[in-house]
């Protein structure tokens, strides 16, 4: 299995692992992702310290999935400075509760297959396909009847 670090500014990273866990179940999420914050006063020393941690707590696993809030903000740093050394480490910027359910789902079906490039760029499209925009327009226009109901 795959390791699942988010590392986010403030609570962001706990908020959406909860979130996670009340669609997808507790004891599932927590087994292979943990949340790294940035807090206040902090710098990337500390946060490289918390990743260092947090992938000593998940059994050291040899791919290491960073989901990321910011490019270039301090999470994102410090996650560089331990996937620039593993080819096995890599990072998706712009997290958000699409993205993490299926990288859990997929950490679920894991065989070790994958590359660390295949599960970002699943990653990176699971982000995409959850953002998904509706209008006033949309909401008031009478669907077709032989069409499924959401």
């Amino acid at each position: 299995m795959f390791g699942i670090i988010v590392g986010t500014h403030g609570e962001f990273a706990n908020g959406i692992l909860e979130s996670c866990e009340m669609i997808l179940g507790e004891g599932l999420v927590k087994e292979g992702v943990r949340a790294v914050i940035l807090k206040r006063g902090e710098g990337p020393e500390n946060v490289i310290e918390k990743y260092k941690a947090a992938i000593a707590d998940l059994g050291n696993p040899e791919r290491v999935l960073f989901l990321n809030d910011l490019r270039g903000g301090t999470p994102y740093n410090a996650a560089s400075t331990l996937v620039v050394g593993d080819e096995h480490y890599g990072i998706v910027a712009g997290v958000n509760f699409p993205m993490l359910i299926a990288m859990v789902q997929e950490q679920m079906t894991d065989d070790g297959s994958a590359d660390i490039a295949t599960l970002m760029a699943k990653a990176v499209e699971a982000g995409k396909e959850g953002v998904i925009p509706t209008s006033f327009d949309e909401l008031n226009t009478p669907s077709d009847p032989d069409e499924d109901d959401l």
